[in-house]
């Protein structure tokens, strides 16, 4: 039976790692992911689980301890923002090429600089290529059935892959909202129990973990880490099946809503979708014929099944909120475009926004749809690429 609670994000992070009862969790404080760390040792130090908690002196240090005790055979989570992702960079790496099925929350705040401590994607979308698996989390409720559904994808024989779990920074993380938990024991039965195959303190069957990879097989390796993550899709939608019959919660690669007809629709991340919503129905109060796509998965990416959701679609806008630099639109704007790459239709712009904690307003959002039916309306895009809330 599921218990009705009010927590806060983090707080619903922490309360799914009590449920999983890692063995080990490696982590450094670092604004707005602290909490979960500060939550879940308060777990050990009262005996609610049994965890190896290591409180390490960097993030650098707690994804190490994270590869050495996955590598050693243990389940190993553990939790990050920001500066604290780029600073385990090198080991983000380490850990997808070793296909240690490590979790970690990445609670989502701008890269710095200049410093800053509020929301934006710039931490996670600056690691999309490092060979994590990557799922995004609307509110409380889905960050809490992600983290238990991530250690079912990650260990997966066909997997075997590290996942990061990502949700908004202050605005998901320290915001109470009530969620429904999950008992224990069906969390428990959910994930089962953790049995690796290959693993250092294996002594009956040894194994190298980690060694000098040169020309002859590093290149096979890579081919190998990208089946993982090609595999990974149709995990994902398993577990989710799976989860849905504990749970009654449905998931997928990405959630579609009020698409069925929709000429225009937003592509969007994390807890803008919400907003988006409310503006959604708004205009479909009108008359108007609005959608909204919020990816949930965007390693690996569903670009196939993307382009079959979009294929009645006239105008889609793609909104970042993270800048890549590239001159060429957002991180998630050019895997959207690259789906649809060849097509005639929809019509596509790209929309940078919220960069540093930058409030998005139902107002902001309307504006992209007004935007969206005047290019269905003229048939041309006279911007590509467009910046929204920026003060210019």
């Amino acid at each position: 039976m599921s218990i009705k609670d009010k927590l806060s994000g983090n707080e619903a992070i922490a309360t799914a790692m009590k449920q999983i009862n890692p063995d080990v969790v490696a982590a450094f404080p670092i604004t707005p992911s602290t909490e979960v760390p500060q939550y879940f040792s308060q777990f050990v130090a009262n005996g609610t689980v049994d965890t190896e908690f290591v409180a390490v002196e960097s993030e650098h240090s707690a994804m190490s301890a994270c590869v050495g005790a996955s590598a050693a055979g243990a389940r190993v989570m553990t939790a990050t923002s920001a500066n604290g992702l780029a600073l385990m960079w090198e080991i983000l790496y380490i850990a997808s090429s070793m296909r240690l099925p490590i979790v970690m929350s990445v609670i989502n705040r701008a890269l710095s600089g200049p410093i800053n401590i509020h929301n934006d994607h710039s931490d996670s979308m600056g690691a999309r290529d490092s060979g994590w698996i990557q799922l995004y989390s609307e509110d409380n409720q889905e960050a809490y059935d992600n983290i238990i559904q991530a250690i079912k994808i990650s260990e997966h024989g066909n997997v075997k892959l590290p996942v990061m779990v990502c949700l908004d920074g202050f605005i998901i993380s320290h915001s109470v909202e009530n969620i429904e938990i999950l008992d224990t024991n069906k969390v428990r039965a959910f994930i089962g129990e953790y049995n690796p195959t290959e693993y250092l303190l294996n002594t009956q069957e040894p194994v190298a973990m980690g060694p000098l990879d040169l020309p002859p097989h590093y290149f096979e390796h890579k081919r190998q880490q990208a089946e993982g993550i090609k595999n990974a899709k149709d995990i994902i939608l398993d577990v989710a099946k799976e989860y849905e019959q504990i749970s009654g919660r449905k998931y997928g690669l990405f959630e579609e809503y009020r698409m069925e007809d929709a000429e225009v629709a937003i592509i969007v991340l994390n807890s803008t979708a919400g907003t988006a919503k409310e503006v959604v129905d708004m205009i479909r109060e009108n008359g108007a014929k609005a959608g909204l796509i919020k990816l949930r998965v965007f390693r690996p990416f569903p670009s196939s099944e993307l382009k079959k959701a979009l294929s009645n679609v006239k105008v889609v806008a793609v909104m970042d909120k993270a800048e890549s630099f590239s001159d060429a639109g957002g991180p998630m704007f050019v895997e959207v475009r690259s789906a649809l790459y060849g097509q005639e239709s929809p019509k596509i712009v790209n929309y940078i926004y919220g960069l540093g904690g930058r409030d998005v307003r139902k107002d902001d959002i309307l504006k992209v749809y007004d935007e969206m039916f005047w290019i269905l309306e003229r048939g041309t895009v006279d911007n590509i690429y467009n910046y929204l809330g920026l003060k210019e």
